[in-house]
């Protein structure tokens, strides 16, 4: 019997249900083209080797998993264990794919790399690989985000890429990737739009997947050579949901591993008050694909809310909606306020700022903790702190009694 990741997603980019693409006619030829240079060049020697010495030499790969021994005893229960892809350059697990899609790019004689971005991280791990590469670069971000990510909209430009300010409905990541989608079709000639997560038309969900796998790969060899075992439950933080497929890939086929998607429940279950799509959410179509979406009264893609910009999103990547549908991974959620507490925990017990994202995976690593004893979790520390240390400290202090 074929692997997982061998026999899923179908030929035509549908995992079960969910997936696809469905694209304006001008954009058909271009999604094409980008599927069968993927095709060629994941099978290729000299891509697969030139990648390896990027995530080496450039990126610093492989990335470390921590033992958070001191929060384990402070929760009680199950040892906590982290993948330190804050470590990873950049700050963060996007440049796994980044630069894997800048490499994709510079074979296909593509000149300029653009994309959406919501915390920033994807843009600023989309600059670098522009930079890296000699490419020009084009991110389009919310102006809500722009406001509340300063430090990244600096690396962004620093960098040497063009950030576009979005400023209708509601300024933050969904329309930052209709804007972007918009500016792309009169560039795709020369221009790859390297979507920034596991979502979007197929080949995207696939490529982003196959590119971020390269986390789970690593954690289960690290986990196996620090404990003599597997890990009982792996978490990650689930917006679009690429830090987590790439953890969650590296365990697909360990029936023995529980893997658990934490969704951002924002302050409310209320609609517009949270972005848990898997929880509340129901078929839909967004951005050229089929997914589980949330849909305001009038069935569009409702407003959502969540303290991390890059959670901030009305659907969620067809594989994590198929993965929920079979039932292969737990989807469970982390408000505002755990995520919160989680971030001031890590910062003040391991010495380690997390990102608001990664912080949701970090709450329900808590919160399970004290009922699995003799148990452990591996949680996906996807990014670090340092964009959000600003807003948090100017909103809420240094800490849970500030």
């Amino acid at each position: 019997m074929a692997s997982y990741l061998k026999s899923t997603p179908t030929r035509d980019g549908f995992f079960g249900k969910y997936g696809g693409a469905m694209l304006p006619p001008p954009l058909i030829p271009h999604f094409k083209e980008i599927g069968e240079a993927y095709d060629k060049l994941s099978k290729s020697s000299e891509f697969v080797r030139d990648l390896r010495y990027i995530r080496k030499h450039f990126q610093g790969r492989p990335t470390p998993i921590s033992h958070f021994s001191n929060l384990s005893d402070i929760c009680g229960g199950a040892q906590i264990y982290g993948k330190r892809e804050d470590l990873n350059h950049t700050g963060a697990h996007k440049l796994n794919h980044c630069m894997a899609e800048g490499l994709l790019a510079k074979y296909m004689g593509k000149t300029k790399l653009m994309a959406e971005t919501g915390a920033g991280q994807h843009g600023v791990a989309l600059a670098t690989a522009a930079a890296y590469f000699g490419m020009e670069c084009e991110i389009h971000m919310g102006e809500i985000d722009i406001a509340k990510e300063a430090p990244n909209v600096t690396r962004m430009k620093l960098l040497g890429a063009t950030v576009v300010p979005v400023g209708f409905g509601g300024r933050s990541l969904k329309e930052a990737v209709d804007s972007a989608f918009g500016a792309y079709i009169p560039q795709a000639d020369t221009t790859l739009f390297a979507i920034g997560s596991v979502v979007g038309p197929h080949p995207f969900p696939l490529m982003v997947r196959n590119f971020q796998h390269v986390v789970g790969i690593e954690a289960r060899e690290q986990f196996m050579d620090m404990t003599g075992g597997l890990p009982d439950m792996v978490t990650a933080c689930v917006g679009g949901g690429s830090n987590a497929m790439g953890l969650f890939a590296g365990f697909i086929d360990d029936e023995e591993v529980s893997l658990h998607g934490v969704e951002p429940m924002g302050t409310s279950s209320n609609l517009g008050d949270h972005a848990a799509t898997i929880s509340f959410g129901e078929d839909g179509d967004i951005h050229g694909f089929h997914t589980l979406l949330l849909k305001d009264k009038d069935g569009e893609p409702a407003p959502v809310h969540t303290i991390a910009s890059g959670l901030d999103y009305p659907g969620v990547g067809p594989e994590h909606a198929h993965l929920s549908t079979t039932g292969r991974v737990n989807y469970t959620a982390a408000n505002d306020k755990e995520a919160l507490n989680a971030f001031y925990a890590l910062s003040r017990h391991e010495g380690i700022i997390p990102a608001l994202e990664s912080a949701h995976a970090v709450a329900f690593a808590m919160r399970e903790a004290k009922n699995n004893p003799g148990k452990s979790i591996l949680l996906n520390l996807s990014g670090r702190g340092d964009k959000d240390i600003d807003y948090v400290t100017e909103t809420f202090g240094y800490s849970v009694d500030d």
